[in-house]
């Protein structure tokens, strides 16, 4: 007898949600997860909402109950959908619900707890950067959208946010690396664990200790 699984997907908007936009392939990837490992999809649940910092998600909530009763399996489509929040991982893990992200099956509780944790700090230094931005252009007088101010400083902008997507697309991997740097990991044997953990470079190449040690030395700078 085939163990059950529950799916849980996860978009952004009501619009997203009626189009299917970013909802097919998260249940491409369920359904072929599924079939891989002989789970049979009994039920599919959709979280709908507009912010990352909303606490409470009821369909989660609901996909939990479902799962927990069926004695199945949880499966999310995409880790980053669901580990934005410390308090939502938090409770999924005090769930006691067996669950699975099936782009990185591999992915441990540290693995998890480091993106939320890295994801919400995240959030709030843009938030700290975009008003302390907006408060050193007022008091220099600038005003946004005016077409004098737009050249170097669209420029300048421009440049610090090619490199901030640089930092960002491997802020996780950055914080995973450091965890494992903090328990006594050389960075070859880091780099063995992110190859192991499914984790991809920018250029989706294998991982060595350079690129480690170039990817935390990047946060810090």
């Amino acid at each position: 007898m085939s163990t059950p699984a529950v799916a849980y997907y996860r978009v952004s908007t009501q619009k997203q949600g009626q189009s299917g936009l970013g909802l097919e392939a998260q249940q491409a990837a369920v359904l072929t997860y599924a079939r891989s490992k002989g789970l049979e999809l009994v039920a599919e649940v959709t979280e709908i909402e507009t912010g990352t910092r909303k606490r409470r998600r009821p369909q989660l909530e609901a996909a939990l109950d479902q799962t927990r009763r069926l004695g199945g399996v949880l499966l999310i489509a995409k880790l980053d959908r669901l580990a934005r929040n410390v308090a939502v991982v938090a409770s999924l893990m005090e769930s006691g619900v067996r669950f699975v992200a099936v782009d990185m099956p591999e992915a441990d509780n540290l693995t998890i707890h480091v993106m939320a944790a890295v994801a919400e700090r995240e959030a709030q230094l843009i938030s700290a950067r975009t008003k302390a931005a907006l408060a050193a252009r007022k008091a220099r007088g600038l005003k946004l959208g005016k077409p004098e101010n737009l050249t170097v400083e669209a420029q300048r902008r421009g440049a610090e946010a090619s490199k901030q997507r640089a930092v960002q697309d491997m802020r996780t991997v950055a914080a995973y690396a450091g965890a494992l740097q903090g328990q006594g990991l050389t960075l070859r044997a880091i780099a063995a664990q992110l190859e192991q953990h499914g984790f991809q470079t920018r250029q989706g190449g294998p991982w060595h200790a350079v690129q480690v040690k170039r990817v935390l030395e990047r946060q810090v700078s």
